[in-house]
């Protein structure tokens, strides 16, 4: 049995879009106002997720490797 998390059941998508085989979505966090993108790289299959600040959130959908930490990129 596969139960989603708390992270996962409370998280909203509130924009997506798909540019040069990468997926980004930027998620809203219900149960604790957070804001994060997740990049899906489709010719790989890998994602990489990372928070942000919710005052940032629209310029990181948008910029997402410019919002990238040097541990989140590697």
């Amino acid at each position: 049995m596969n139960i989603p998390s708390l992270t996962t059941i409370g998280r909203r998508e509130l924009a997506q879009r798909v540019t040069g085989g990468l997926e980004i979505t930027l998620y809203w966090n219900a149960y604790d106002n957070s804001t994060s993108i997740e990049i899906h790289t489709q010719a790989i299959e890998e994602t990489v997720s990372f928070p942000v600040p919710a005052h940032r959130a629209l310029d990181a959908f948008h910029h997402p490797f410019a919002h990238l930490t040097p541990q989140e990129a590697a």
